[in-house]
This record gives C-alpha cells, structure tokens and sequence, in this order.
C-alpha cells in the first residue's frame, strides 16, 4: 500500500454541516453537490469560483444528478425530484416512504442506463430502518435492498456487470451482479472489508477499475481493488469526517471530496478549521464520467 501526497487543496471554505454527493457535469465543467442538514445545494465552477450558486432545497436535499434532458434531479427527504437551477422550481417524480417521518434519502447516483439508485436511513440512527431504491427512467421505484442501516457508496463496472454498494455500518463494500438491462441485482458478495480508519461512506471508482472509498471519521480516502480486497492507496485529508468522493475536471482527473462538521466539539474544529469543505486532489489516475438521468 502507497499513500498519496498529491497536491491536495481546497476548493470550497464552505464549513457546511453535512457536505455529501460531489458529482461532476462534464456537459457544464462544474461540481453539484448538497449540504444534507444545511438543506442547501451548491454549484461550483472551479474555472470561475466567483459564480458558485447555493440554492436553499427542503427538506433534506441529499444528492443530485444531471438530466439528460434539462436541469437536475435530486433527492429530498421522501422521494425523487426535478430540479431547474434556473429558476429553482423543484417537481416531484415519486415519493417513498412518506409514512416513514423518521427517515430521509441519503446518497444516489445514476447507473450506466441513466436509472437513478438511492437510498435511506434512520434520522435516528435506528438500525434496518432504510432501503436502496431504484427509479427507472419511466418514472417507476423499484426497491432493491431492505434493512439498510445507512445506505451509501455506489459504483459500477466498466463492463456493467458488477455494481459496489457500502451500507456504513457493516464496514464492507459489497459487489452485486448487475443486470443492465432491467437493473437487477444478484449473488451478493464482500468485495472489501474496511475495519479502519473510520467507517466508509461515499465512493466512486475509476478508469482503471478500482474504488476509492471516503473515510468517515477517518481522516482520508482509500483506493482499493475491489477483485482482491487489497488497499491500494490513501490520501490524508484535513477533516475528520470525509463523506464523499467523485472524479472530475476537464480530463476527469482530479478527486473532489467532501467533508462534514457535524458532531465535532469546538476543541476538534480547532484541529480542522475547513471542515465542512470540499477539497480537490491532482492524481495520475482518471475517473470514470457520472452518467446523467435519462427519464
């Protein structure tokens, strides 16, 4: 195992509470990505920080896609939306687990079919309380997963085959055999364990087929192959509690990562004063391009 040293810097100061979903527009060269409990998303152009947007989205706006066809969606507490970051106007495509006030969405991305995967938890931190959904682009919810704790990462292969999934708690990623063409799942399998730093959260993978998983509470991110279960490489980050992760920049070679701050005593803010930023690596390796919603 190699740790990293690239150059790592911050982008964004922006001290959010729950900074969560980094994900890059290659049509627009900028990063979306959602401050959970500020119930803010936030546009940034690295080229022209000057006009970064924050728009207010509740309740609990907690990840964000582009779509194929204008705008975005995004994830609020209970369900799928559309959103025009023009004018801000937010329509609802389906709602899920309206009865259940205690839960919200956390994080999603589209799968290589432009279907857009998300999942929920206990606001309470009850365990088994949430699911991974998928929202085909017919507008249809289909639930894939039940008595997920904390549902985060996903990725998938180059190939389609194989989509990774980290439900927190359980301190792995798993692999699924995946059907692209129905969006099913299959044969569950660990692919990583991950019993330190921290716990895992957000993930993406890149080009050369390897995950990189965000540590929180652990102080980094981590490259791992997801064939052997091998730790590759780390790169050390100046908070505490890492969400997040997503390759990006005109040749997708830079990792945006996101932090948080909540939860963290004014001694421990001290320690980590850009908590809550997000943060850019220069790496040597590319990523792989977010695929946008395509209902």
């Amino acid at each position: 195992m190699q740790d990293s040293t690239m150059n790592l810097k911050l982008v964004c100061d922006a001290k959010a509470a729950l900074a969560e979903g980094p994900v890059w527009d290659t049509v627009k060269g900028c990063l979306y990505w959602v401050d959970i409990l500020g119930q803010k998303l936030h546009i940034h152009y690295p080229n022209e920080p000057e006009s970064d947007k924050t728009i207010e989205c509740t309740p609990y706006v907690s990840s964000v896609v582009p779509r194929l066809s204008g705008g975005l969606v995004i994830t609020l507490q209970n369900g799928f939306h559309t959103f025009d970051p023009d004018t801000n106007e937010i329509s609802l495509l389906a709602e899920m687990e309206e009865a259940l006030t205690d839960n919200r969405f956390n994080d999603g991305k589209c799968d290589p079919a432009g279907r857009f995967l998300a999942g929920t938890m206990s606001m309470k931190d009850k365990p088994s309380k949430g699911a991974l959904y998928c929202l085909d682009t017919d507008h249809s919810v289909k639930p894939l997963l039940s008595e997920v704790s904390i549902s985060n990462g996903l990725a998938w292969s180059s190939d389609n085959k194989i989509m990774y999934y980290i439900d927190t708690p359980t301190q792995q990623v798993v692999a699924f055999d995946y059907e692209i063409e129905t969006g099913a799942i299959s044969e569950r399998r660990v692919a990583v364990e991950i019993s330190y730093p921290g716990f895992p959260d957000g993930m993406t993978i890149d080009s050369e087929g390897m995950i990189w998983v965000a540590h929180w509470g652990g102080w980094c991110v981590t490259r791992w192959n997801p064939f052997t279960g091998q730790q590759l490489a780390s790169i050390p980050v100046p908070a505490s509690q890492v969400t997040s992760c997503t390759f990006g920049g005109p040749n997708l070679d830079k990792l945006y990562i996101s932090t948080a701050r909540i939860g963290l005593s004014e001694d421990e803010l001290a320690k980590q004063p850009h908590a809550g930023g997000i943060f850019c690596a220069d790496l040597g390796i590319r990523g792989t391009p977010a695929i946008p919603y395509l209902g």
